[in-house]
């Protein structure tokens, strides 16, 4: 059995269209226009290009965005300050601070600084509070964006029985609040776990966002499971160049899998829309708009 492929730049794109035309909605009913702001500190390479993405989305939705570029030797008070500054300005609605930060800068006192009605991230322990209690909030982007891939399967997941390998802040821990949400029974395993191979058999949803390339072996998936790919590991090629992989060995996990998100091109997508999202939805959190 060959396992459906589910296209994540495809949803992205459906998701982005959605966004478009919630922000059309805002102007022309409250005359709002969503503003994200983003700051980018040293010339990390890949952050580059992520935030010139980020750019250009928000402005192709209709939201406004504006870029500050710090240098790599900006001290953390000139940071917390660009923060500040960004928190009292009521025309910016969403603030994501690009990580990885320098060496020389505490990032979790810059996230924590972020007003939690802005953190487009949802990394604010506020914000992680009020996702465990249920509380409408801002939700971290990957982990919201692994939940709507698995919904393109199938729409309901209440009963399923979900596995999430990975217990990060990021990813591990978001994504099994999100499936509670949705009435799954969820198990996090981890690099403690034991038998984790017959762990991960008994899920029918398998998150897979442990860092670890191609870990996951199609021996392990139950026969017809939903699998969520969340890894983006580098890796060398037969040509001596490097490739992208995720945690899942793909090849023999589409051979068992109902349905699977490659890498690239699954989860990864998912991200900058669902920023997009987070942008719109603190802009109404902000005036007060269900």
């Amino acid at each position: 059995m060959q396992s459906r492929v589910i296209d994540g730049k495809a949803v992205a794109a459906d998701v982005r269209a959605g966004v478009a035309r919630d922000v059309a909605a805002l102007k022309a009913g409250h005359g709002l226009t969503p503003g994200l702001a983003v700051v980018l500190v040293g010339e990390d390479p890949a952050s580059k290009v992520y935030v010139k993405n980020k750019g250009e989305q928000t402005k192709e939705a209709g939201m406004n965005s504006w870029e500050y570029r710090l240098p790599a030797e900006t001290s953390e008070a000139e940071i917390l300050a660009v923060v500040e500054k960004l928190n009292n300005d009521p025309a910016v609605n969403g603030i994501l601070v690009q990580l990885p930060l320098p060496k020389h800068v505490n990032a979790e006192r810059v996230l924590n600084t972020i007003d939690p009605n802005k953190d487009v991230d949802g990394f604010h322990p506020v914000n992680v509070g009020r996702l465990w209690i249920g509380e409408r909030t801002l939700v971290p982007c990957t982990p919201t964006g692994s939940v709507i891939l698995a919904k393109t399967v199938q729409p309901n997941l209440s009963g399923m029985n979900a596995v999430v390998i990975g217990r990060s802040n990021i990813v591990g821990k978001p994504v099994a609040a999100l499936l509670l949400r949705e009435n799954c029974t969820v198990t996090v395993a981890h690099s403690r776990t034991r038998n984790i191979e017959s762990v991960v058999k008994g899920a029918d949803l398998l998150i897979a966002a442990v860092g670890i390339p191609e870990m996951v072996k199609g021996d392990w998936v139950k026969p017809g499971a939903i699998v969520i790919d969340v890894g983006i590991n580098r890796v060398p090629s037969a040509n001596g160049k490097t490739k992208l992989v995720g945690d899942c060995d793909y090849e023999s996990c589409a051979q068992v899998a109902g349905a699977i998100t490659p890498v690239p091109g699954g989860v990864g997508p998912m991200t900058i829309a669902c920023l997009l999202q987070n942008t719109v939805e603190a802009a109404k959190i902000q005036r007060g708009i269900k």
